[in-house]
């Protein structure tokens, strides 16, 4: 039914999941042990509108990196998520073929009315 990229030791994200009540049914993918994948990332991006979107500033590493001193391409972006598994935003939950990115009340309410359907 479903897919969700997570970090296994991210309280936030095992919250989440087990407030949608998906651990069981949903194919877990902990971005760690295996980062998503090029097309994986594609398919995201294309419904978000962009990699910036599935881009996380809150990251350590942006900061580290000095990356917030400069400007950052959509290719950045792409680049940056695909070598370095903190800077896509989680968790990320595919329903169907809806992804609904990240963590706000916003995106989980309409990831559990998406279960709901």
């Amino acid at each position: 039914m479903g897919k969700v990229w997570h970090l296994s030791n991210c309280n936030t994200c095992q919250r989440i999941i087990d407030e949608l009540g998906i651990r069981e049914t949903f194919e877990l993918q902990n971005i760690k042990e295996k980062n998503v994948s090029e097309t994986d990332l594609t398919d995201m991006a294309k419904q978000a509108g962009s990699f910036e979107a599935l881009f996380s500033r809150r990251a350590r590493k942006f900061r580290s990196m000095g990356l917030n001193n400069v400007t950052l391409t959509e290719d950045d972006y792409k680049r940056l998520i695909l070598e370095e598994y903190t800077f896509l935003k989680r968790p990320v939950i595919r329903v169907d073929n809806h992804y609904f990115i990240g963590n706000t009340k916003k995106v989980v309410a309409a990831a559990k009315e998406a279960l709901t359907r």
